[in-house]
């Protein structure tokens, strides 16, 4: 495998491992009801996602370029890798609209008393 391509794989898995640390604090925020933190490591990991989707983008554009690439496991890991924690990004965003849904509503009808 060529240097290039281990390279972007690693950045790839570092940077989607960075965002997965940052949706899991956000998980424990919303179980610890901390809405605003949990937004905050939600928009960290968003920025880390986006990195490393940029790395892998830039890889594929590059091979459609006609850059010649041979095959490599480790980047095929890296991109499942991206794309399972994007999916855990995508849930966890959802779970803070749920949650953050909820707790309105439990305000709401807290204050009917």
């Amino acid at each position: 495998m060529d240097e290039k391509t281990l390279e972007s794989a690693m950045s790839i898995i570092m940077n989607a491992g960075d965002a997965r640390l940052l949706c899991k604090e956000a998980l424990t925020a919303i179980a610890d009801q901390d809405f605003i933190l949990a937004n905050e490591k939600m928009k960290d990991a968003q920025k880390k996602i986006t990195e490393a989707h940029r790395i892998q983008t830039d890889a594929i554009q590059g091979e459609t370029r006609g850059e010649k690439t041979e095959y490599s496991l480790i980047f095929a890991h890296a991109q499942d890798t991206l794309m399972t924690i994007y999916s855990e990004i995508n849930i966890a965003k959802q779970m803070i609209k749920i949650f953050e849904s909820w707790e309105k509503r439990l305000k709401r009808l807290e204050n009917q008393e």
